[in-house]
C-alpha cells in the first residue's frame, strides 16, 4: 500500500513543534478521547451504585490516562511504544468489571468491597498483557496483518456506533434525533471537514477545537448549551494506592484475563495503524519493538490503574483519528497531552466545563475520527493479499462481529460468563479471525494457481 505522502504530515514522529502548536494538538487529542475516558466510570458507577466514590474514579481515571500517555511517548527503559499513543479507560473491559462487581455486590458486599474486587483481579489481569508484551515476536504468527487489519476496522465501526448517537443527542436522550441535534453534529462535521482540506497548517491543526467551538457557540444561541452552576467537587485529588482495599476472586478474574488478551490484539491492530498514519514501518525489528514497548506500556498503565483506582487502560483508537486530521505525529505532543490529562485529574473541576460540551457537539467531531479509524482499518488489509482464504475470514469475522452488535440479545440464553466474554464485536470477530486464520490451510489451490497463471504475460 503506499504511504501517506511526505506533506500529510505536518509535524513527523520525531519533530518538535513549538509549544502553542503541539498544546493546540494535544488539546484536540483530549477532546477526543475525554468523554471516552469518563464515560466507563460513569456507567460502571451507575450500575454498581458507587455514586458517592464516582467524582474520585473520574479524576483517578483522567490521572492515570496522563500518566500512561507520558510513558507511552517518552518510552523510559523501553516501556511505550514512543508514539501518540493516548491512554484511555478500555470500554472492552465493561463486562467483565460489572460481572465482578455484581458478584460481591450480590454476596452483600458494600461499594468499598465492589472496588476492592475490580481493582484487585485487574491488577493481577495487568500482568497477562505484561507477559505477552515479551513474546510479541512469537504472537505475530496469530496476530497477523490479516487479523490486525480485521480488528481494527472493527474497532472504528464499533466505535461509528458511540459517535452517531451521540450526535442524535446522546444515549436514552429524550429529544434524541432532534432537527437541532442533527444540524448541530452536521455543522461539527462539516466544519472539521473544510477545515481540514486547507493548505494552511495552522488551520488544519485547529480544525477540530474550531469545529467543537463553533458547534458549542451554535448549541449556546439554539439553546442547547445552558451553562450549569459547577458541581461541589474537592479542589484537588489526591491519589492513594489502593484506597478501597484489594482483593481476589478466581470467578471474576478469569473474564478479565481473557479480556486482556482481547486488549492485547486492538492495541497491536492501534499501534499498526499509528505507525502508518506515521510514516513508521509496520514490519520488521523496529516495528516489533513498538510493538513490544506499546503492549508493555499499556499492561504498565493498567497495573498503575488498579493500583491507584482507574479501571483498565488501552491506547485509544480514536485518537489515530486525530493525528490524521492534523497531520501531526509528533510523540513530543504526547508529553503535552499526558501532563494536561494528569491536570484535569488534579483538578476535577476542570473536567466538569468539558463535560458541558452538548453530546451532539462532540458526536459530529467523533463521528469522522471513528470513520477514520474504520479507515485505517481498511487500510491495512489494503496490504494484505486479499485471494479467496483471506476474503472469506474477513467476511466470517466480520460478519459474527458486527452480527453480534447488531444483535446483543442473540447470547441472552448462554452463560453469564459466555455472555460478558462475547457480547463485544471486538471479542467475537477478533476471535473469529484467529482461529480462522490458523486453521485454515495457506497452501496455493488449482484454482488460485489459474487465476496467477491468467495474469502472466501472453505470448512469450
Amino acid at each position: 500500500m503506499q504511504q501517506p505522502a511526505e506533506s500529510e504530515l505536518i509535524h513527523g514522529l520525531d519533530d518538535r513543534p513549538a509549544p502553542l502548536p503541539a498544546l493546540f494538538a494535544a488539546l484536540q487529542h483530549i477532546l477526543a478521547s475525554f468523554v471516552g475516558i469518563i464515560t466507563p466510570p460513569l456507567v460502571i458507577g451507575a450500575v454498581l451504585g458507587l455514586g458517592d466514590h464516582l467524582p474520585y474514579l473520574i479524576s483517578m481515571a483522567l490521572m492515570v490516562s496522563g500518566v500512561g500517555t507520558f510513558l507511552q511517548a517518552r518510552s523510559p527503559w523501553g516501556i511505550g511504544a514512543g508514539m501518540i499513543c493516548l491512554q484511555g479507560t478500555s470500554f472492552a473491559f465493561l463486562g467483565a468489571v460489572l460481572s465482578a462487581g455484581l458478584l460481591v455486590k450480590g454476596r452483600g458486599g458494600s461499594p468499598e468491597d465492589i472496588l476492592a474486587m475490580i481493582f484487585g483481579v485487574c491488577f493481577f489481569g495487568a500482568f497477562v498483557q505484561i507477559v505477552l508484551s515479551r513474546f510479541i515476536g512469537q504472537l505475530r504468527k496469530v496476530i497477523t496483518p490479516l487479523v490486525t487489519g480485521i480488528v481494527i476496522t472493527l474497532i472504528g465501526v464499533s466505535l461509528i456506533k458511540v459517535g452517531i448517537t451521540d450526535l442524535g443527542g446522546g444515549f436514552k436522550a429524550e429529544d434524541f434525533g432532534a432537527p437541532r441535534n442533527l444540524a448541530l453534529g452536521a455543522l461539527v462535521l462539516l466544519t472539521i471537514i473544510l477545515l481540514n482540506r486547507s493548505q494552511q497548517p495552522w488551520v488544519r491543526l485547529s480544525a477540530i477545537i474550531i469545529g467543537l467551538a463553533v458547534g458549542s457557540l451554535a448549541a449556546w444561541f439554539s439553546g442547547k448549551l445552558v451553562p450549569q452552576p459547577l458541581p461541589d467537587l474537592p479542589l484537588m485529588s489526591v491519589p492513594v494506592p489502593f484506597r478501597f482495599g484489594f482483593a481476589f476472586d478466581w470467578t471474576a478474574f478469569i473474564p478479565v484475563a481473557l479480556i486482556y488478551v482481547i486488549s492485547t490484539i486492538e492495541t497491536v491492530g492501534d499501534l499498526t495503524a499509528n505507525c502508518m498514519l506515521s510514516r513508521q514501518p509496520i514490519e520488521g525489528p523496529s516495528y516489533l519493538k513498538r510493538l513490544r514497548g506499546g503492549i508493555l506500556g499499556d499492561g504498565v498503565s493498567c497495573l498503575i490503574a488498579s493500583t491507584f483506582s482507574a479501571f483498565p487502560n488501552t491506547t485509544f483508537a480514536q485518537n489515530n483519528g486525530v493525528i490524521q486530521m492534523t497531520g501531526v505525529a509528533s510523540r513530543h505532543v504526547g508529553l503535552y497531552i499526558g501532563a494536561l490529562l494528569f491536570v484535569l485529574g488534579l483538578f476535577p473541576l476542570l473536567g466538569a466545563v468539558l463535560q458541558q460540551i452538548p453530546k451532539p457537539v462532540l458526536g459530529g467531531a467523533t463521528l469522522i475520527m471513528f470513520g477514520s479509524v474504520a479507515a485505517a482499518g481498511i487500510r491495512i488489509l489494503s496490504q494484505v493479499k486479499l485471494d479467496r482464504r483471506n476474503m472469506l475470514i474477513i467476511a466470517a469475522s466480520l460478519g459474527i462481529g458486527l452480527g453480534i452488535a447488531a444483535q446483543p440479545e442473540l447470547l441472552h440464553q448462554m452463560p453469564t460468563l459466555v455472555q460478558n466474554l462475547f457480547e463485544s464485536a471486538i471479542t467475537c470477530g477478533g476471535l473469529t479471525a484467529i482461529l480462522l486464520d490458523l486453521l485454515l490451510p495457506r497452501e496455493k489451490t488449482a484454482d488460485a494457481t489459474a487465476s496467477a497463471s491468467l495474469q502472466e504475460p501472453q505470448g512469450t
